[in-house]
């Protein structure tokens, strides 16, 4: 097989992350390159830029490495699965996932070492609607600061005062090798992850909609290639987590978490301002596929009012 050419942004754990998929490749015997290419989400922290009115939360760190998969200028996008919107382009299909990280929230702080620890009013860097809905249940006090940009920027905005402590996915700290700077792990009761947070998303071109090209079977020898990094477990519980995503509205814009693992599948909606909120804890038949069990658990939670809390506003 030719190379399989690798779209990444270039922040340092999107390197690693495109790194370890290519070793891994590799070590199966493939010929294996990486483009880097600079992404919306990227270029949001760089002072007046301002980005399309048209673009969600999710897209900004996907479209452009979307359009470059499309066209054939590279052949696997890998994401954090968090970031994918919850329904692909029809030209494009999730060849893997492979096993999923640490899935909870990380309190980033380094004077303090716990949330409670913080002094009061104290101010949190976060542009996530879950996270502040979520905080704001366990801390009312707390302010919140607009951190935009890569877990490299944000770090680094800490860093420099922007704001007392960060909440970041224990994940992507983990894998760039700061997991000293992880001084508190949420329990998925306290901040439920975000649907398919700590796991990543192999995306290559659909072997049903191969690319027009001179070598028809390239996208399919591809996307078997890749198949074989697939993760079944993990598989399993992020499409549940995505499926009750889906059944909520879609979207990274809701305070909204879900996870799944050893069985159960905790799901919690909250208002925004993190004063009411719904939760529920869904077992799953052994032979339930993962959609069913996911708007299951969105119905358990549509009939405890879960839609009205979505749809108040943030005052």
């Amino acid at each position: 097989m030719t190379t399989i050419r690798i779209g990444s942004r270039g922040s340092q754990l999107a390197l690693w992350q495109a790194n370890h998929i290519a070793e891994t490749l590799r070590a199966h015997g493939h010929t294996v390159a990486i483009d880097i290419i600079r992404t919306t989400g990227d270029r949001m922290a760089e002072p007046g830029f301002t980005p399309p009115a048209e673009l969600d939360g999710k897209g900004i760190f996907i479209r452009e490495i979307e359009e470059a998969l499309a066209a054939g200028r590279i052949d696997l996008a890998v994401h954090s699965l968090k970031d994918l919107p919850t329904e692909l382009d029809p030209r494009f299909t999730l060849a893997a996932i492979p096993p999923r990280a640490d899935a909870r929230d990380a309190f980033v702080c380094e004077p303090f070492w716990a949330l409670h620890t913080l002094p009061y009013a104290a101010t949190i860097g976060t542009t996530s609607p879950r996270r502040r809905a979520q905080l704001l249940s366990l801390r009312p006090d707390l302010q919140f600061v607009a951190l935009r940009g890569n877990i490299d920027t944000r770090l680094r905005k800490l860093d420099e005062g922007a704001c007392d402590a960060l909440v970041l996915a224990c994940a992507g700290l983990d894998r760039i090798g700061r997991t000293e700077s992880v001084h508190q792990r949420f329990a998925v009761d306290e901040l439920t992850p975000a649907p398919g947070q700590g796991a990543l998303a192999l995306e290559t071109r659909s072997p049903e909609h191969p690319l027009d090209t001179e070598d028809p079977t390239r996208d399919p020898a591809i996307f078997a290639a890749v198949r074989t990094l697939d993760h079944a477990p993990t598989r399993y519980a992020t499409a549940a987590e995505r499926a009750f995503l889906a059944a909520m509205g879609g979207g990274c814009e809701l305070p909204l978490g879900a996870h799944y693992a050893d069985g159960i599948l905790y799901a919690q909606v909250l208002a925004p301002d993190g004063e009411q909120s719904v939760e529920f804890a869904l077992a799953a038949d052994p032979h339930e596929p993962p959609t069913v069990l996911g708007h299951r658990a969105a119905q358990a939670l549509i009939s405890q009012g879960a839609l009205d809390l979505l749809s108040e506003q943030v005052v």
